[in-house]
C-alpha cells in the first residue's frame, strides 16, 4: 500500500483475531523501529516482546490500577513495549531526546505492522513504576509506551467501539489549527 494510505487507514485496533504473528513478519517490524532516525544516532530504543499468552495476561495485570483499561491486550498475539534507554540519550533545548526517538521508532513499526494488516493500538495508561518492577528493567530504562499487535476482528468488541467512541480516534484538527506558514 502506498504511505499515504497507510497513513490514512491505520486505527487503533483494540479487537484482535488470535492468529499469531509470522516470526519473519514480527523480524520485519523490529526491523522497522531499528532503522528509525535518532539524534546523533543513538538508538536509545530497547524493546521487550511478548508472544506468550501466559505473559501478556499477567501484563495486563501488572500495568497498574490506570493501566486497568488494558484488559484488551489479552486477546491479542503479541504486545511490544517500547523502552528507552536514557544513557543512551541527548538533553537539547530541555528535552531528552531518548524519548522522541524511541516514539519515532515505535511509530515505524506500527505502519510497517499496518502493512502486514496486522494493528496495533499506542498505549501509555500504565504504572511505569510497577511495569518496571514486574519487567525487572535496568535502572536507566524508562517504558515510553506498549502496544499489542495482532491481526483485527472483523468485529470490534463493545469495548474497542466505547473507547474509540470516547477517544474520538479518527477526528482530526484542521491543518490551519496545527501549522504556521512564515
Amino acid at each position: 500500500m502506498d504511505i499515504k494510505t497507510l497513513i490514512h487507514s491505520r486505527y487503533s485496533v483494540r479487537s484482535f483475531l488470535p492468529d499469531p504473528i509470522a516470526e519473519d513478519v514480527l523480524s520485519q517490524i523490529l526491523e522497522a523501529g531499528r532503522w528509525a532516525p535518532s539524534t546523533q544516532n543513538r538508538q536509545p530504543w530497547r524493546f521487550i516482546v511478548l508472544t506468550d499468552s501466559v505473559k501478556i495476561k499477567d501484563l495486563s495485570v501488572n500495568c497498574g490500577l490506570i493501566g486497568l483499561s488494558n484488559f484488551f491486550i489479552r486477546s491479542a498475539p503479541c504486545v511490544i513495549i517500547a523502552c528507552a534507554d536514557s544513557s543512551k540519550g541527548i538533553r537539547i533545548n530541555s528535552q531528552d531526546y531518548y524519548l522522541v526517538d524511541t516514539a519515532i521508532a515505535f511509530q515505524q513499526m506500527m505502519l510497517l505492522a499496518w502493512d502486514y494488516g496486522i494493528g496495533s493500538c499506542w498505549m501509555a495508561a500504565f504504572s511505569e513504576a510497577k511495569m518496571r518492577k514486574w519487567l525487572n528493567l535496568p535502572s536507566s530504562w524508562r517504558i515510553v509506551a506498549l502496544s499489542p499487535f495482532g491481526y483485527p476482528a472483523p468485529q470490534k468488541s463493545l469495548h474497542a467501539k466505547v473507547v474509540s467512541s470516547f477517544a474520538q480516534s479518527r477526528k482530526r484538527l484542521p491543518l490551519k489549527d496545527t501549522v504556521k506558514f512564515l
